[in-house]
């Protein structure tokens, strides 16, 4: 077994600590976060998934929602609006449109942001309506999670 990586059922009371992987999330304006993690949970396009040490390599679009970093028993939560996650042998790196941390959102902007969409979603048609209500999901999804009391 890989040493890297901690046995199933391994809660941590045995001594052992958990692998730790080397994460940076990039925005085009900063960089987010760099640092040694125990787990980043993801909001995939194709469903949330979380990557641990040793993690298969992967390249996945990503979805907006809230991105977890799990480090040192700390949960930090990153608003993303989409973007691509890529594991490798050198760890994970995601490059998100936008990165938000749950302290810097300006939640009545964000709000204003969802009534925005929702004005505009009259003026589409077709495929282009079809993406815009699946946007629209999306950042409804990411308001109900903050207003939830899990994240409080």
């Amino acid at each position: 077994m890989d040493p890297r990586v901690k046995p199933a059922g391994d809660n941590g009371k045995s001594g052992k600590t958990m692998a730790t992987f080397h994460f940076d999330l990039v925005s085009p304006e900063k960089l987010a976060f760099s640092g040694e993690v125990d787990q980043v949970d993801i909001p995939g396009v194709e469903g949330d998934f979380g990557v641990l040490a040793g993690h298969a390599p992967v390249v996945a679009a990503i979805r907006p929602g809230i991105l977890t970093v799990i480090s040192g028993g700390t949960h930090q939560k990153i608003i993303v609006l989409g973007g691509l996650a890529e594991v490798s042998d050198k760890g994970l790196t995601v490059l998100a449109d936008v990165a938000t941390s749950l302290d810097e959102l300006d939640r009545p902007k964000f709000a204003d942001k969802i009534s925005d969409m929702e004005t505009k979603l009259a003026e589409k048609d077709g495929s282009e309506l079809d993406r815009a209500v699946e946007r629209l999901d999306h950042f409804k999804s990411i308001q109900n999670q903050l207003n939830s009391t899990a994240l409080h």
